[in-house]
């Protein structure tokens, strides 16, 4: 074990429960280290349910295009815990030497005193923000909004909300608006708000808090649109229309995501031109949704010619724009769907396994070994069939896989394979596909 991992163990310990939404002991901690949320560079502060990542890396991807530095922050890992901070020094992520020095520092500030382990990794994070140079941090929500531990931002550039839909309703709440509401909470008085296309009654939320604050509120659909026309991209607002490349992420919801990300930039002053646009959307990366798997063991025990896609979305609002890009797919280069999930305990699955009905042969279900919250292969398989697809729970993902190329030689044709249902289960599969993101 080495000295990170021993470490983030002792964190993990500080407090009996995983998620605690409060910002008391964050601001303690922060306090105790001389608040590094004061020295930050500008700020985009991202929340939202789906698209944060995509949204954050198309801005990354973009600002550093344009010859600019960028700290980002996000959650959760894939691989390694140092995917989460990347330090705009260099752009890479974190090294194990500063990560280690950064984390021990806030756990002799925080003297053994109870706080979770987002928080005081946050607090980590924030503190090697501070003490590395950038021009602009990017800042993922980690869970809902208001009471988050990254809602310590006084004054950001600019606050980003992506598509809001129901996932961690035990701790946000059951309700669509209230959910909404929370994720509202990062608005700071006066500061743009940019939110993405939602359901009426999300965005009446989030436009009753903007109000609240005198935040300039931009709504995609209604400020501005993303759209493609002949195999381009489109982003128009009232000022101007630009023609742009597609984004490289797959998916027509990246579309969208690109879009906001764009119309964030522009309200935070940092919108670059049309040439320095198109090199950021062709140089975006963000692992792990719908992502190809072309090589590797797993790719190696499926029969020739097998397309493999890995996502890690595990709620509704991703099955819907999942399901859509394979429905794509289907049409394009017709193949048997097979789904390998696996899901944590804190999900929805027959939420997200619903918008597949129609379209997939058959669901594997499998244990994510590297979470101890993960729903057994039996349980996740009654609830795929709730859903109206047939399922087999498999104690393995290689014996479903397996179970897929048995399927696949019966059929006489290669089959097309989605790897869902959680961040956890896409991480195993790019540790094990050497492809962890770097």
């Amino acid at each position: 074990m080495d000295q990170i991992t021993r470490i983030l163990d002792r964190l993990l310990a500080l407090h009996p429960k995983e998620i605690d939404l409060s910002l008391g002991r964050m601001q303690r901690l922060l306090a105790a280290l001389g608040n590094p949320e004061r020295r930050l560079p500008p700020v985009i502060h991202v929340a939202g349910t789906n698209g944060k990542g995509s949204v954050t890396a198309t801005m990354r991807a973009v600002l550093e295009a344009s010859g600019k530095s960028c700290h980002v922050y996000t959650s959760p890992h894939l691989v390694s815990f140092n995917e989460r901070i990347r330090l705009g020094d260099d752009g890479r992520y974190v090294s194990d030497p500063v990560l280690c020095e950064a984390l021990q520092r806030c756990e002799e500030a925080n003297g053994g005193a109870e706080i979770t382990f987002f928080e005081i990794t946050t607090a980590a994070a924030l503190l090697l923000f501070a003490e590395h140079p950038a021009d602009i941090l990017l800042l993922e929500v980690g869970l809902g909004g208001r009471l988050d531990a990254t809602n310590v931002i006084d004054t950001p550039l600019a606050t980003v909300i992506t598509p809001v839909s129901m996932d961690h309703e035990k701790f946000l709440g059951n309700d669509l608006a209230v959910i909404a509401s929370e994720k509202a909470g990062i608005v700071k008085p006066g500061v743009p708000v940019i939110c993405a296309a939602q359901e009426d009654s999300a965005l009446a939320a989030i436009s009753r808090q903007a109000a609240r604050m005198r935040a300039p509120l931009t709504i995609s659909g209604q400020d501005f649109l993303a759209e493609t026309d002949q195999g381009r991209m489109i982003f128009q607002d009232d000022d101007e229309l630009v023609d742009l490349p597609l984004p490289v992420l797959c998916g027509h919801h990246q579309i969208a995501n690109a879009g906001l990300a764009i119309a964030a930039l522009k309200a935070a002053g940092l919108m670059p031109d049309a040439a320095v646009l198109a090199r950021g959307l062709k140089s975006v990366s963000w692992p792990g949704r719908l992502q190809p798997v072309v090589h590797g063991p797993l790719h190696d025990m499926c029969p020739h010619g097998t397309e493999i896609w890995l996502d890690g979305g595990h709620n509704p609002g991703a099955g819907l724009s999942i399901a859509r890009f394979m429905g794509e797919q289907e049409e394009r280069a017709p193949r048997p769907l097979y789904l390998v999930a696996g899901m944590l305990t804190t999900k929805d699955p027959a939420g997200f396994f619903r918008p597949f009905h129609g379209l997939v042969r058959h669901v594997g279900t499998v244990p994510i070994v590297s979470s101890g919250t993960g729903r057994t292969p039996e349980d996740l398989a009654d609830l795929a069939r709730c859903a109206g697809l047939e399922a087999t729970p498999f104690q393995s993902l290689d014996a479903a896989l397996a179970d897929v190329a048995a399927c696949a030689g019966k059929d006489g044709e290669p089959p097309r394979i989605l790897i869902c249902g959680s961040l956890y289960l896409a991480g195993e599969v790019l540790a094990r596909s050497g492809m962890a993101p770097d």
